[in-house]
């Protein structure tokens, strides 16, 4: 890290910047706003008009030419030039916007106001503003030497018997017992079933074990099955989720279930041998003190984690911040998007998770309003100290910063970054690796001091205590949702559509 040529805040009010092509000027507006004016020469509206001539041309056909053959001036006669240029803006105006942004230094928050002026003639230059909320700039107050409550770590000799009982289940073996089927059996069994009498597509299955108690079936299913016997005939009656798929939502149906076996759990002795066929360890001794020094490593982990949102936390409650509510509500929906997107990703889509939340998407942004303000705050509060500290990462900490990514590619860093920078999309990855040296500065400046002592001085901050914590609808960020608990698809046997979570 070296410190940058002292400069004076983040945002003058009025200033001239210059990227590729585009030509900007940014001037200051009430509520953390900005209105950025973009000029985009008439050698580059010329460049893109051609561009889009040939594109057309491919379309037209005209006599004496060959199809897609048609030259961008007949083109432009035949079609008119304001035809061509408003082809030409539908291509170009995305990267123009982008090059506008970046060439102005701002981060932008929320959606833009864009506004094109009148199109130009031949030879003359576009003009384009935008209108868009930007990162609120903070007054620091103090941010070194921040006392900060940090908890030793501790490990429950409880959890150690969990994770020793999750071991002995998974080496857990099932006997066939001539008995009534308890919570906790598992049961083979046939079923089929039907709606309105009618059977449905993956409604039957054969020879299917189920585990009674897990929980993973549509609700109701299990439950009807406590008590059964090898060889009784059921009828079960459940209403399928609102939320499943195939049509099935809300709807009720009837299960024609015939029980095969019933089996029952038996976990293995807890001793030396069971630890050796669970582990590498030929005790169960060692095998307890080795999930307790994970455990220890663990917590250790996740109290640096706590620390430094703690120190960062210190920092920004010191600092003065505007956070006007249309900014607030606007990164609001931007956070809402991002856990959209991760959901995505996981195959939940976004009326699926509107369902599980019974929420409208302008609630949850609403719902999500504190946490967006705390992340103004601190996001702000990062920024005022890279420039407070001059900090500017080098080009080797920028690859340093790539190579996690890099690695998991197989890709080389330094390539990643040539690569930003022939994008002219470096300056965001040195503003991320600046952010982050500038909360690593914080931490290493803080004092930890005890959690009494702390608390004492009510200067203890945890993610119970900020109202930021709170999670975005029923799976919030980082919270999960989908991975075991969103009630959509499946089956008990993973070939009908009962409805196991996960399966």
């Amino acid at each position: 890290m070296r410190r940058a040529p002292s400069r004076e805040g983040t945002l003058p009010s009025y200033r001239c910047v210059s990227v590729s092509t585009l030509k900007t000027s940014v001037t200051e507006l009430p509520e953390s706003r900005v209105r950025v004016e973009a000029e985009v020469p008439a050698e580059e509206v010329e460049r893109r008009v051609q561009q889009a001539a040939r594109k057309l041309g491919g379309q037209l056909r005209v006599p004496g030419f060959r199809k897609g053959k048609v030259p961008p001036p007949v083109v432009i006669r035949q079609l008119g030039r304001e035809t061509v240029l408003d082809e030409a803006l539908r291509t170009a105006l995305g990267s123009w916007y982008v090059e506008a942004i970046d060439g102005a230094g701002i981060a932008p928050i929320g959606e833009p106001d864009l506004d094109v002026g009148d199109l130009p003639g031949q030879g003359e230059p576009l003009a384009f503003s935008i209108e868009i909320g930007v990162r609120p700039q903070a007054k620091l107050g103090q941010y070194k030497g921040l006392e900060v409550g940090r908890r030793e770590p501790a490990i429950d000799e409880a959890a150690v018997d969990q994770q020793i009982e999750g071991l002995r289940d998974r080496l857990a073996t099932l006997d066939t017992v001539e008995r009534a089927a308890e919570s906790g059996d598992h049961v083979v069994l046939d079923y089929a079933g039907k709606v309105d009498g009618v059977p449905f597509d993956g409604g039957e299955g054969r020879d299917q074990l189920i585990e009674l108690g897990s929980g993973r079936l549509i609700p109701g299913f299990e439950e009807q099955l406590t008590g059964a016997s090898a060889g009784d005939e059921r009828q079960v009656n459940v209403t399928f989720p609102e939320e499943y798929p195939n049509d099935l939502g809300g709807k009720e149906a009837t299960f024609d279930v015939t029980v095969h076996e019933v089996k029952a759990k038996r976990l293995p002795e807890l001793d030396d041998d069971f630890a050796s066929e669970a582990s590498e360890f030929d005790t169960l001794a060692e095998l307890r003190e080795d999930i307790a020094t994970k455990l220890r490593e663990g917590d250790e982990r996740a109290i640096e984690r706590e620390f430094e949102e703690a120190v960062l936390q210190a920092a920004a409650d010191a600092a003065q911040v505007e956070t006007p509510e249309p900014l607030v509500h606007a990164r609001a929906h931007e956070l809402i998007e991002q856990t959209l997107g991760a959901l995505a990703r996981q195959g939940i889509n976004k009326e699926t998770y509107l369902q599980i939340t019974g929420k409208a998407e302008e609630e949850l942004a609403h719902d999500a309003e504190p946490e967006a303000a705390a992340a103004l705050r601190r996001e702000a509060v990062l920024a005022a100290i890279v420039a407070a500290e001059q900090i500017e990462p080098s080009d080797e900490e920028l690859v340093q910063a790539l190579a996690p990514a890099a690695e998991r590619d197989g890709s080389d860093p330094a390539e990643l970054v040539e690569k930003l920078r022939q994008a002219n999309r470096l300056d965001t990855l040195r503003e991320d690796v600046a952010s982050r040296q500038a909360l690593e500065l914080l931490v290493s400046e803080a004092k930890p001091i005890g959690v009494e002592q702390a608390q004492a001085r009510d200067k203890l901050w945890t993610p119970g205590k900020d109202p930021a914590a709170g999670s975005v609808g029923a799976a919030g960020p980082g919270s999960g949702a989908g991975s075991g608990g969103s009630e959509s698809g499946g089956s008990p046997g993973g070939t009908g559509q009962i409805w196991t979570p996960g399966s």
